[in-house]
């Protein structure tokens, strides 16, 4: 970089001091999962992490914010995905400079602060800056925003000319269908050579391009639509951090306008990192023409292509796999699928990367952001190793996927009217894991185009036979219905630490709508007897679904209803009752009985015997075990965390002893709140990664007291407590969990283990399982006869696959097995040397009665009952003493306990008798119905089996006649 030219770490630098300068607390960027958030599938905008301040459910303890934060894209409402590459301003991984203020500053201050950013700190020439503002819409009854454009005027001096009115899409900001709401102001930089691009602001044209946004939240939209003036005003401002960059850069350069996103250093070192891997052309910056986008164009513009799509979609991956995201087969981990086939097919194709790469540009994304985002420095490995292993696997099928994308491209070229067949695309989807939107890219490449309504269909299709029919108990709940159950009101729902019955009102009520839920319109809004839906109340003590730990099931009814609570969620503050009513009919403002079922208190041990998992694993494993997901329901505990590698069964052992050590020990458990920055002192605390806790978190110990944890915060003794923030049900002391045992233990992901827990009755029953199995191994260990030990071990070993068995007693169970099974194979070994003597012994008397056939020998007789290797064994001795010969035998098979008897025949040929005639194959074939049975095979070696062993002497007659008939010929 140049001397005169401002780094992008520099521009980011300014941004942050300049806020910081004016009383804005310069808060952590958020991760870019959203995991306390159902309804975003990844942060995609710096205000996400402020919502519940805007909605009115949470406080900071600050009133002016600002922060760089990463959003990403790639998903629903805000998908750029497709854009990526195709030109030189779309991303789904990009920055967000923001500033905030919570009922503090409003609209001067905010046009004040920046427009002397722009243009003093960074010097952006004056002339070339437009403002926008809301013109009003008076069929919804919102008013001009006449104040900022009068503040435009009088604060930048901007004239009539370069301040625009903008329509309620442009210039007017809404959370949802209901809630926080307000005008817009927007700044724009004319980038044309003789700055006469005033026509072009809000026309979608790149040469006069947004910058900055400033939102002024200062009304709610009712449901009625009606708009209400909020008591605290806020400001909420974005401004693309890319953008910026291109701008001040291209200033400095003395190129404003020539020099887009991608020629900054946020990815010039990436397009460094990927030339020096692909050893491919330089990047250039050259564009597909818009109306073709097609393999028609020069080799240097798809060149290009890839560079801009991989240097994006790696910043995206190695963000999201660091904040706790991997790659998967459904919701978010499928959109990073996407994105990662996506990047490795363009690297494929045309940059002649034939291995995987990826995981070779992530430590240069930490490089570059790693100062200004250090999560991205905590655990490279992890991040390297995930790519590495997901590309890998992609590669395995990527070279047939896209041949058989050629042969479909072909056939649609000259069949199709250049339409591809959506069964083309769903093979490719289904067979060689292509996205569809990755088959429409390449189908456009190629001056075509893909049937979506074809794929749809067979894709849905597929989804019903995965569905097997059945439906969710409990919809789905989409943004807009989300916004529309927080306009209910807060649901008080404090009892839920203490009690199982509550009196309440029923505040909202919504039906199912397929998959979905929908809220009931109206004062007099009603479910009728046998709709699914679910109830909102103004309190309730049903749990709702929450940091690993399921909703409540129960029921609530009314006089003259009775509702079915099969699901409990939680949206915001409000909690979401889901189920089926069973009978009468339920009302908005009736007044219900709850009654929670009986397996909350199952739920509660399974909850507070996984904080003692936690503790423990972190006890036996190291400091690095960290929390990666959890399920807590009343059947068991299932509880992911970070490992390298399996555990040792020692190590699993003492941790399922430490549990019960604890459990045993009656500890008290606490539950009190506490200020965050106060609780985050405890030393030993445990707390998920990438959660984002309130200022006030609930803190859960498992011995001392919460107030005696922040007495004395340091203290070296609570690393031997399991204390962690959780907002969950709880048993009142540890002895109630009763026994505690881990049934099982694996891989989830790279680096990533799962173990599964049961306490209680279901401990005590994995127990007695446990004890049955161990009592047939005894047995077995007693049992002389062959049979009866190979018939005892195989249905022994199908049990135990099957048994949820404490993982101590499972060591114990194969340690038996194996003893027994080496019993077993030292015992065939010895069966297998005394079938071969006999094998042996009966070939010679065949071969002595053999029936001789020129230069040829006919071997025809009865075995004994051997296993089948030591029958084929036989016959190639046969052939191996005879040369040139025809083999058959017969055998018959004595019933087994659940078996009838039976007749085998096997054939076996010489090579030249084949070339005369003679096949294995046809011979069984022809004599199998003379025993009432079938089979067949190769000409050298054929068998065939059937149900009447009486009739083998015919059989074998019949087959002595069928080779004679032939070598006569």
């Amino acid at each position: 970089m140049p001397p005169n030219v401002r780094s992008a770490a520099q521009i980011r630098r300014e941004f942050l001091d300049y806020f910081r300068d004016r009383g804005h607390a310069i808060v952590p960027a958020s991760p870019v999962i959203p995991h306390d958030d159902p309804t975003l599938l990844f942060t995609n905008a710096g205000m996400n992490q402020f919502k519940d301040v805007f909605l009115g459910s949470g406080t900071r303890g600050y009133a002016r914010a600002a922060d760089s934060q990463p959003c990403i894209r790639a998903g629903g409402k805000h998908n750029d995905l497709d854009d990526v590459g195709m030109d030189t301003y779309h991303h789904t991984c990009f920055e967000m400079l923001g500033n905030w203020s919570f009922g503090d500053y409003f609209k001067a201050e905010a046009i004040e602060w920046a427009w002397e950013l722009l243009t003093r700190v960074w010097g952006l020439d004056p002339q070339r800056l437009h403002a926008t503002y809301f013109e009003g819409d008076p069929a919804q009854g919102v008013p001009a925003d006449t104040e900022a454009r009068d503040l435009w005027k009088k604060i930048a001096g901007l004239p009539d000319a370069r301040i625009h009115p903008g329509n309620r899409k442009d210039n007017f900001w809404e959370m949802g269908e209901t809630g926080p709401c307000g005008p817009c102001s927007e700044i724009h930089i004319d980038l044309t050579p003789d700055v006469s691009g005033g026509k072009l602001v809000n026309a979608g044209d790149a040469r006069v391009m947004e910058i900055w946004n400033l939102v002024f939240i200062q009304f709610n939209r009712n449901p009625d639509q009606s708009l209400t003036p909020l008591p605290a005003r806020h400001v909420d401002t974005g401004m693309g951090f890319e953008r910026i960059c291109s701008v001040v850069q291209g200033m400095d350069h003395g190129r404003l306008g020539r020099f887009s996103n991608y020629d900054t250093d946020v990815f010039s070192p990436l397009f460094n990192a990927l030339r020096d891997i692909s050893k491919a052309p330089a990047y250039a910056g050259t564009l597909p023409d818009p109306a073709g986008r097609s393999r028609a164009e020069s080799p240097q513009v798809m060149i290009d292509v890839a560079y801009r799509v991989i240097a994006d979609h790696i910043r995206t991956l190695t963000f999201a796999i660091a904040d706790g995201c991997l790659p998967d087969k459904e919701g978010r981990g499928y959109v990073l699928r996407r994105i990662l086939r996506r990047a490795v097919r363009y690297g494929y194709q045309y940059l002649g990367l034939k291995q995987p790469f990826l995981h070779r540009l992530a430590p240069t994304v930490a490089d570059l952001l790693g100062d200004a985002f250090p999560r991205l420095r905590e655990n490279p490995q992890r991040v390297s190793e995930a790519l590495r292993e997901e590309e890998a696997s992609f590669g395995r099928t990527l070279e047939r996927g896209l041949a058989l994308f050629e042969e479909a491209a072909d056939t649609a070229r000259r069949e199709h009217h250049g339409e591809l067949r959506g069964a083309d695309a769903f093979r490719l989807h289904d067979t060689f894991g292509f996205p569809i939107d990755l088959t429409q890219i390449m189908a456009a490449e190629h001056g075509l185009r893909v049937d979506i309504g074809e794929y749809e269909r067979l894709m849905e299709q597929a989804r019903e036979r995965a569905r097997g029919g059945g439906r969710s108990a409990t919809a789905a709940i989409d943004a807009p219905t989300a916004a529309r159950i927080t306009a209910f009101g807060a649901t008080d729902d404090h009892w839920k630490f203490e009690q199982e019955a509550l009196t309440a009102r029923i505040v909202g009520l919504l039906r199912a709508d397929g998959d979905a839920l929908r809220p009931l319109d109206g004062p007099a809004s009603s479910l009728s007897s046998g709709q699914s839906g679910a109830i909102v109340l103004d309190r309730t003590c049903f749990y709702g679904e929450q940091g690993g730990q399921v909703g409540d099931s129960g029921v609530i009814r009314s006089a003259t209803a009775e509702f079915r609570v099969e699901r409990t969620l939680r949206v915001s503050d409000s909690i979401v009752h889901a189920g089926t009513l069973g009978s009468g009919a339920l009302r908005t403002g009736d007044s219900v009985e709850l009654s929670v079922s009986p397996e909350r208190a199952r739920t509660r041990s399974n909850h507070t015997a996984t904080h003692l998992l936690n503790w423990a694993l972190r006890e036996v494993l190291g400091e690095h075990v960290q929390q990666k997901g959890s399920l807590v329901d009343a059947q068991r505990t299932r509880f992911d965390f970070s490992n390298p590698r399996a555990p040792e069964p020692a190590e699993l052992e003492r941790v399922e002893r430490l549990c019960n050590e604890q459990a045993q020990r009656g500890l008290v458990v606490h539950a009190a709140e506490a200020p965050q920055a106060d609780a985050l002192k405890i030393n030993g605390l445990r707390a998920v990664f990438g959660e984002k806790y309130p200022d006030r978190v609930r803190v859960v110990s498992i011995g001392p007291s919460v107030a005696d944890l922040l007495a004395d915060p340091a203290k070296s003794d609570w690393r031997g407590y399991s204390v962690e923030f959780c907002g969950g049900t709880h048993v009142r002391n540890t002895r109630e969990i009763g026994r505690f045992a881990l049934v099982s233990e694996e891989a989830v992901a790279k680096g990533v283990r799962r173990v599964v827990g049961l306490t209680g009755p279901d401990a005590d029953r994995a127990d007695a399982q446990a004890d049955a199995l161990l009592a047939q191994a005894d047995a077995l260990a007693r049992e002389k006869a062959p049979e009866a030990l190979s018939a005892g071990l195989s249905a022994l070993n199908a049990e135990l696959a099957g048994a949820m068995i404490p993982l101590v007693r499972r060591a114990a169970l194969r340690s038996a097995l194996e003893s027994l099974q080496a019993r077993q194979k030292e015992q065939s070994r010895a069966n297998a040397a005394d079938s071969l003597a006999i094998a042996v012994q009966r070939v010679d008397e065949l071969i002595a009665a053999a029936e001789r056939f020129g230069d040829s020998s006919i071997v025809v007789g009865e075995m004994p009952d051997l296993p089948a290797e030591q029958l084929k064994h036989a016959a190639d001795l046969v052939r191996s003493r005879c040369g040139s010969c025809a083999v058959l035998f017969g055998v018959r098979v004595p019933a087994g306990e659940k078996s009838p008897p039976k007749a085998i025949v096997l054939a076996a040929v010489s090579d030249d008798l084949i070339r005369r005639g003679v096949k294995a194959g046809d011979l069984v074939k022809a004599i199998a119905p003379l025993v009432d049975g079938g089979g067949g095979g190769p000409p050298t070696l054929a068998q065939a089996g059937g149900k009447s062993p009486e009739k083998l002497d015919l059989a074998l007659r019949a087959g002595r006649d069928w080779i004679h008939e032939r070598l006569a010929k």
